[in-house]
């Protein structure tokens, strides 16, 4: 029965580790744009950036940006429209725990460097003529249990 448990526990670090093995360095993330009142805003050119790169868009997108510890900046500009600002909060992901507890840290330095043991929120509605913060804890949060938030207020 110990070594059932034993090989268990290995399979279940295993699995649970090293965030570089498991993820990938790219985070599909959703953009959009819109109004104040709430109106899609089409076309307007967005602007991503963390400290490991920058990437283009034309709202709505689907974009894939590189993972970091660092927060991304979400900056929207259309003619006729004021700028819109957004801030999306970076998180560890799981496997960023699983390293510290299991793998002695290693794991969690090197994920750390690379990125891959961070995620933004899947969704970055930026709101032309504001400037939001967005965090992927509140993302994970059951709808109704969410803190309130310049984003959701």
């Amino acid at each position: 029965m110990r070594l059932y448990a034993s090989v268990t526990l290995l399979v279940t670090v295993l699995a649970s580790g090293c965030a570089s093995i498991t993820s990938s360095d790219m985070q599909p993330l959703s953009v959009t744009a819109n109004s104040e009142d709430g109106k899609t805003v089409e076309k307007a050119k967005c602007t991503l950036k963390n400290d490991k790169g920058s990437w283009q868009a034309e709202s709505p997108a689907f974009v894939d940006v590189r993972r970091s510890a660092e927060d991304l900046t979400v900056e929207c500009k259309k003619e006729g429209q004021p700028d819109g600002l957004l801030k999306a909060v970076s998180r560890a992901a799981g496997g960023m725990f699983g390293n510290i507890l299991f793998g002695g840290g290693i794991g969690a330095i090197i994920d750390h460097n690379r990125g891959t043991g961070y995620n933004y929120p899947d969704k970055l509605p930026v709101i032309m003529g504001k400037s939001v913060v967005i965090d992927r804890r509140e993302q994970d949060q059951p709808p109704g249990d969410q803190p309130k938030t310049a984003a959701n207020q």
